[in-house]
């Protein structure tokens, strides 16, 4: 029997086959565009980020709200995955001067722009995500 490498027999090639550099100028992220996917990837990814960002899709949402959409996340993980989401430009903070005081988040013009993104990532992970969430199917 044959082994495999990534789901794949050993030996066999990738279904697309790698262009030459002088082919393909536009094909991948280089330089300046690799660290410009590495910010952006360190804007969305941690433990709640994604899970904060689904919630506020449905409009502005104070801390409690977020507090009741989340069960899982506690107090702490929450406001400082916010202040990371806000310090990255894509959620915004909107303190109002009552009593009590209130305090609301809401996604910025730069996360509302990532919602397309998004929902390709989602729909890729429907067609080759594995069900338990550990990876690429097979």
């Amino acid at each position: 029997m044959e082994k495999q490498t990534n789901g794949r027999p050993a030996g066999a090639s990738d279904a697309r086959p790698r262009a030459a550099a002088d082919d393909c100028a536009d094909c991948g992220p280089q330089g300046a565009d690799t660290l410009a996917l590495r910010v952006v990837a360190r804007a969305i990814t941690g433990k709640w980020k994604l899970e904060i960002i689904s919630c506020l899709m449905d409009g502005p949402m104070r801390f409690g709200e977020l507090r009741r959409a989340l069960p899982d996340v506690t107090p702490h993980m929450l406001s400082a995955q916010l202040r990371e989401l806000a310090a990255s430009g894509l959620v915004s903070r909107a303190a109002f001067a009552e009593i009590p005081p209130r305090v609301e988040y809401a996604l910025t013009e730069a996360a509302w722009a990532l919602v397309p993104v998004l929902r390709e990532l989602l729909a890729w992970a429907r067609r080759h995500g594995r069900p338990d969430g550990l990876g690429v199917a097979d």
